[in-house]
């Protein structure tokens, strides 16, 4: 991949969705955790115990080769992206939760990451390739939450300018993400064809099965059906572009992030496709049988 793009563009892309994160964030949301301790316990969970053992599973039984099944579980081990507040907000889910789950995931991850993606590369036996070394990845996420800091510091100070900023900030996300998503794939162009013919069934399944997963578990110990779809998107809308920078900015190996720049490119049709599912299929269904 080019030097500029993973130099310049990545640092930028996670600044920026970082920085809308924290434009729609308030102190309130923090506190807010406590007062919904459950509907975050299940979240969490699920998230940091379920979905690593999920795609353990999955890259196991489809035989991926050891790289592609790295990059798989530290896509894994990636919190949740800023998309799932948007898309919680589309399919009517619960988004202050949505909100909160994301912040509260984003500062867990900083333990959890490392720990998952050395397990991973003990596994696959390229712990003499690739390292991952705790300090570096506690250095690169205080980088990705300066902007959040940011972001909340300017929300407390000029609201309105927070709202006005929060749907161009998001598209200017999302774009960027596409621009490194093709980078990616560009870059490794000699070898695409095998990493999306491998990578792209492991990360559409991991994506459909996080996103079923996110919404049935939390139905079935009682959460409302606002808490559940908040967690449905929360957990199978991973931060594709933080896995992408820890690939090739941390463990400086590009192909680690082939996995997560599939995942990128696959996983907006298919977090749109599972919401009218959930909504025009499931909860109405449910909805005309209580009736």
């Amino acid at each position: 991949m080019d030097s500029a793009l993973t130099t310049v563009g990545l640092p930028i892309a996670l600044g920026i969705i970082m920085l809308g994160l924290g434009l729609s964030l308030t102190l309130e949301d923090f506190r807010r955790v406590a007062q919904h301790p459950k509907a975050v316990i299940v979240a969490l969970a699920c998230q940091l115990l379920v979905l690593p053992l999920l795609c353990l599973g999955l890259v196991e039984a489809l035989g991926l080769d050891p790289v592609l099944a790295v990059g798989m579980l530290l896509l894994a081990a990636s919190p949740g992206g800023t998309s799932a507040n948007l898309y919680s907000h589309l399919f009517r889910g619960d988004v202050a939760l949505n909100v909160s789950l994301t912040a509260i995931n984003s500062i867990i991850a900083i333990g959890t990451l490392p720990l998952i993606t050395n397990l991973a590369l003990a596994r696959y036996g390229l712990d003499d390739e690739v390292s991952l070394q705790f300090r570096k990845v506690v250095e690169v996420f205080a980088i990705v939450l300066a902007p959040v800091a940011i972001g909340m510091a300017v929300r407390a100070v000029r609201p309105a300018f927070a709202a006005r900023m929060d749907r161009p900030v998001r598209t200017a996300s999302a774009v960027i993400l596409l621009v490194l998503v093709l980078g990616i794939l560009v870059g490794q162009r000699d070898d695409a064809g095998d990493y999306a013919a491998q990578a792209g069934l492991a990360a559409t399944l991991f994506c459909v099965l996080s996103l079923v997963i996110g919404f049935a578990v939390p139905r079935l110990v009682g959460l409302s059906e606002g808490e559940a779809i908040a967690s449905s998107f929360e957990i199978g809308v991973h931060n594709a572009t933080l896995a992408i920078y820890v690939a090739v900015e941390v463990l400086d190996d590009t192909a680690l992030s082939v996995p997560a720049a599939v995942y990128g490119l696959v996983m907006f049709v298919v977090a749109a496709v599972w919401g009218l599912v959930l909504t025009r299929v499931i909860l109405r269904d449910r909805s005309v049988a209580s009736a």
